[in-house]
């Protein structure tokens, strides 16, 4: 969809949904860290270095909400912000396909994230990240597959689409657009990004928005 598919009042009801600020509650390294079930929560997946923290402090208007890094794997746990005027949560998961980090550390976060996925009544919808330099990669399939078999509602976000050219752009949408075509829990929708240059940033808080009317 293009932001102009939505009606005027969803798209500034998106605006206003990230005026305000998020503050970030906490890092869950289990499940029973996780605050109670009490409002709308949507998750950000994706490998590791796929721009996750520069997308989500590009959704809130700020450059320090999420942590950055260029150090894999350096998100550990499930990192918890919230709207401080709406009922709204934003979970960060860990970056998947860290090749450095220890086995047994990745075993563990699989289980918290296996965990969280199955058992939040609240979430309303994984975005999944996906580099659109590289379209989705065998660990992008395997979280797809985890969304899929847990019923839990998905849209693909592509991201540093700046980084390609226009052919080269719409050659990862055809490939992404293939991978999640015949998936019972993806969105067909892609949203394409530019945290650096801020495209799809007002399109990604509308559809937001859309589900907190929903």
């Amino acid at each position: 969809m293009e932001l102009s598919d939505f009606p005027p009042d969803t798209i500034e009801t998106g605006r206003l949904l990230f005026a305000r600020p998020f503050v970030f509650v906490k890092g869950a390294v289990r499940i029973a860290d996780l605050p109670e079930m009490d409002r709308v929560e949507i998750a950000f997946a994706g490998r590791s270095n796929v721009g996750k923290s520069s997308l989500i402090n590009a959704l809130a208007g700020t450059s320090a909400l999420a942590r950055t890094s260029n150090t894999p794997g350096r998100t550990q746990e499930l990192n918890i912000f919230e709207s401080t005027d709406k009922p709204l949560r934003i979970v960060d998961m860990p970056g998947y396909g860290f090749a450095k980090a220890p086995k047994d550390k990745v075993d563990a976060w699989t289980r918290l994230i296996h965990a969280y996925l199955t058992g939040r009544a609240t979430l309303r919808r994984v975005y999944v990240l996906v580099d659109g330099r590289h379209g989705p990669k065998p660990h992008d399939l395997t979280v797809m597959n985890e969304l899929d078999r847990a019923a839990v509602s998905y849209q693909v976000v592509l991201t540093k689409a700046d980084k390609l050219t226009a052919r080269e752009l719409d050659h990862t949408i055809a490939l992404t657009k293939a991978a999640i075509a015949k998936r019972p829990a993806a969105h067909p929708e892609l949203v394409i990004t530019s945290s650096q240059k801020g495209d799809g940033i007002q399109l990604l808080r509308t559809e937001i928005a859309a589900l907190l009317e929903s």
